[in-house]
C-alpha cells in the first residue's frame, strides 16, 4: 500500500506515548488520522483530529465512531491502544479492581472493534491493530492481571482475524516489551496492599527504574504498527523492539525449565 492508497485511521489513547507516536507516524504515512483521549484535547499541529472517547462507555464509543464516519465516511484502520497498567502481587487486587482493568484493556478493545466492524464490512476492507504486549506470551510476576489481559488480547485478536477475513478485514496484534513512556507511572496501584509483598514490590519498582531509561522509544512501536497497517499480507503478530523479539524466540524454542530460570534471573527473583 502506498501513500496515495492510505485512508482513514482511528487511534484510541492517542494523547501521549505509543498512541500519539502512532497517530503521528500514520499521519506522515498519508493517513487522515483521528485520535481519541478521555479528556478534551486540541487537534495537533501536524493534522491529527482529537476526539473525546471513554472506551468503557458504550455510548461514548458509538458517539466517536459516528463522528468519524460522519466526517470521513469510513474507517480503514483502527488501532486499539487505550489501556491501563496494574502492577503488584496478584492477591493484592480485589476482583472489582481487576474487572475495572479488564473493562478498559479488553472490553474497551471489544467495544470499539464492534462499533467499527459494521462500517468496515460495508466497505469491504479494513485493518484492526490491537496493542498487546510480550507479557501476552510469557508469565509476568507482579503483573499477573495485566498479563492475563494481554493473553486475552492475543486469543481474541487471532480468533477475530479468522472470522473477518471473509470481509477483507485483517486483525493483527503488536507485542512490545518495555517502552519508554509514563505508562508504568500512570498504572493502577493495588487496592489491598499486603505487607508480605512490600519487599517484592520495592524490588519490582527498582527493576522498572533501571530498565525504563533503556527501553524502546514509542516511535519503535509506532513504526511496527505502520508496517502492520500497510503490509500487503499482514501477519497476525508483530513483535516490536529487540527485547520483545528475543523474548518471543526464547519462549518458543527454549525448554520450559531454562526459560523459567532465565525469566526469574531477569526479574531478580530467587532461582
Amino acid at each position: 500500500m502506498n501513500k496515495a492508497e492510505c485512508g482513514i485511521a482511528l487511534v484510541t489513547g492517542a494523547s501521549s506515548g505509543i498512541g500519539l507516536a502512532t497517530a503521528q507516524a500514520l499521519r506522515r504515512e498519508g493517513y487522515r488520522v483521528f485520535g481519541t483521549s478521555r479528556k478534551p484535547m486540541p487537534d495537533t499541529a501536524d493534522g491529527i483530529t482529537m476526539l473525546i472517547c471513554d472506551v468503557v462507555d458504550d455510548a461514548s464509543v458509538q458517539s466517536v465512531i459516528d463522528e468519524v464516519l460522519g466526517r470521513a465516511g469510513r474507517i480503514d484502520l483502527l488501532v486499539n491502544n487505550a489501556g491501563l497498567g496494574l502492577f503488584g502481587g496478584a492477591e493484592e487486587s480485589s476482583v472489582a479492581q481487576v474487572q475495572a482493568l479488564f473493562d478498559v484493556n479488553l472490553f474497551g478493545v471489544i467495544r470499539v472493534t464492534n462499533a467499527v466492524l459494521p462500517s468496515m464490512r460495508r466497505h469491504g476492507k479494513g485493518r484492526i491493530i490491537n496493542i498487546g504486549s510480550i507479557l501476552g506470551l510469557i508469565p509476568a510476576p507482579y503483573a499477573a492481571h495485566y498479563s492475563a489481559v494481554k493473553h486475552a488480547i492475543e486469543g481474541y485478536s487471532e480468533s477475530l482475524d479468522h472470522e473477518v477475513r471473509a470481509f477483507n478485514i485483517r486483525v493483527s496484534v503488536i507485542e512490545p516489551a518495555f517502552v519508554r513512556t509514563v505508562f508504568d507511572q500512570n498504572g493502577i496501584k493495588p487496592d489491598s496492599l499486603l505487607n508480605e509483598y512490600d519487599r517484592a514490590r520495592a524490588d519490582f519498582d527498582a527493576l522498572l527504574r533501571d530498565v525504563m531509561p533503556k527501553a524502546d522509544l514509542p516511535d519503535v512501536v509506532a513504526g511496527v504498527i505502520v508496517k502492520a497497517a500497510t503490509d500487503a499480507r499482514p501477519r497476525r503478530r508483530y513483535t516490536a523492539g529487540k527485547t520483545a523479539r528475543q523474548i518471543s524466540i526464547l519462549r518458543r524454542f527454549a525448554p520450559a525449565e531454562i526459560f523459567d530460570k532465565s525469566l526469574r534471573k531477569q526479574l531478580r527473583l530467587p532461582v
